[in-house]
């Protein structure tokens, strides 16, 4: 029945485009209260289409934007079928600035190959591979291979403020599923699939420091009072040491290395540093010693300054002690760092660095921890197969420097594993102007998702 489902998808390319095209043209924009129609609007067409494979599609509310939640009825797959639950999200970013988009963000546009568009990888594009996938098996076979639940969400670009609260209350529809299928990754590069089987973890933080009441005059007070710049500036230059390393006590204690197997593994990937100087345009790479970029990327955990925000920001001289100064932070946590025991750790270091004469404030912002999933799982095996036949190559292991934190939640709440499988590109233009998919890419994912659920739905 496979090879049936795949020719009918192969049939309908052009459906497939046109379908993306109208869900992508929904300015899905879930950080502005200007496009809150349009996100309910989103959700709307994704319930349509479920309901158009034949499932039972609902738009949950949440105190912000509503989940779309859909479920297999009775009678759309076999009785003795897996249950296996599918997580993607509608909302995209914000495209600003839009007079560096090449056509509107919101009127997707085919240029050589690739479908522009914001949205278009991340997620509304991979989402819709699978959604493709289940409209080419109900219209062929007439049923799907396994018990699904597809839960898309409309807050992921904003932190998911009200994910858990959903999978909460619809604990009892989603306990019995097996494993979490989520494609908002992407492959190695083109024409080398990946499967991404561990993400970093994520503590977030602001820091503010205080000095005197007011804007000073840097003459009349030079010398006299602290500087917040100042003392801002000696507590971020002490948070690493010559080597690259995070100055944080215990900082590294709970690091667990990659199996030698693994890192073997990443060192035959097809990655030339030279090429990626030449992209990012840098005189060359930097970071912790001891271990290559793709290590460093995605199995060691980091500490960076995201944002700097102090004194006079205009044109010419305004000689002031500025009141205030604010560094954002980020850390990128791997297993098995314990969020909590890393953000506490870094409020006493930056207490302990903090100079005489200034108040310090820290804001936590997020703690997450990174997530490993297992690389022998039924699922993991199911996956490798769908890649060789919708992608024609098996895929490789990888990690993502990134978080996911619903990869965690799931975990936790459900008990379930992830298999996150991707079908963008790493030049994908995620969040930025001219975000494209491949459309080889597009086709290739409705091919393998189709697949995976072939195979899911056989395991045992």
């Amino acid at each position: 029945m496979l090879d049936s489902v795949l020719l009918w998808i192969e049939k309908n390319r052009s459906l497939w485009l046109q379908d993306l095209k109208a869900w992508l043209a929904i300015p899905s924009v879930s950080a502005k209260p200007e496009h809150d129609a349009d996100i309910q609007a989103a959700a709307q067409w994704a319930a349509y289409y479920l309901r158009g494979a034949g499932m039972d599609a609902t738009l949950v509310k949440t105190a912000r934007h509503p989940c779309v939640l859909a479920t297999t009825p009775d009678g759309l797959c076999p009785p003795d079928a897996p249950h296996i639950l599918f997580y993607g999200h509608y909302d995209v970013q914000p495209a600003e600035p839009l007079q560096l988009w090449t056509s509107p963000p919101f009127t997707a546009t085919v240029r050589n190959g690739k479908l522009f568009a914001r949205g278009a990888s991340d997620d509304k594009g991979q989402a819709f591979c699978h959604l493709a996938a289940l409209a080419a098996w109900k219209q062929i076979a007439y049923e799907l291979p396994v018990r699904l639940s597809v839960l898309l969400e409309g807050e992921e670009e904003i932190g998911s403020p009200n994910l858990r609260a959903v999978i909460a209350e619809n604990a009892d529809r989603l306990a019995s599923a097996r494993t979490l299928i989520i494609s908002d990754s992407s492959q190695f590069a083109p024409g080398v699939p990946a499967i991404t089987t561990g993400l970093r973890g994520l503590v977030y933080y602001e820091l503010t420091v205080t000095g005197a009441n007011t804007d000073l005059h840097s003459g009349i007070y030079g010398g006299a009072v602290a500087n917040p710049a100042n003392a801002l500036s000696h507590i971020l230059g002490q948070l690493h040491d010559a080597r690259g390393r995070v100055t944080i006590p215990g900082f590294y204690d709970d690091v667990r290395l990659p199996e030698p197997e693994l890192r073997a593994m990443w060192k035959s990937l097809p990655f030339d540093e030279s090429s990626l100087v030449k992209e990012l345009g840098v005189p060359e790479l930097f970071g912790e010693a001891g271990f290559t970029t793709l290590e460093r990327r995605w199995c060691r955990p980091t500490l960076d300054i995201n944002g700097l925000t102090s004194g006079y920001q205009g044109a010419g001289a305004k000689t002031v002690l500025p009141a205030t100064a604010s560094a954002k932070l980020s850390m990128r946590l791997v297993p098995d760092q314990d969020a909590i025991a890393i953000a506490e750790a870094f409020e006493k270091h930056i207490r302990h660095l903090a100079p005489a004469g200034v108040t310090i404030t820290l804001e936590r912002l997020s703690a997450s921890p990174a997530a490993l999933t297992p690389a022998n799982s039924p699922a993991i095996a199911a996956a490798v197969e769908a890649c060789e036949e919708g992608m024609g190559k098996k895929p490789v292991f990888v990690r993502e420097g990134g978080s996911i934190p619903v990869v965690t939640w799931f975990k936790e709440m459900l008990g379930i594993d992830s298999v996150l499988l991707g079908f963008g590109l790493p030049d994908d233009n995620l969040h930025a102007p001219n975000e494209k998919l491949d459309l080889d890419c597009f086709y290739a994912g409705i091919r393998t998702a189709a697949a995976l659920y072939d195979r899911l739905g056989k395991m045992k």
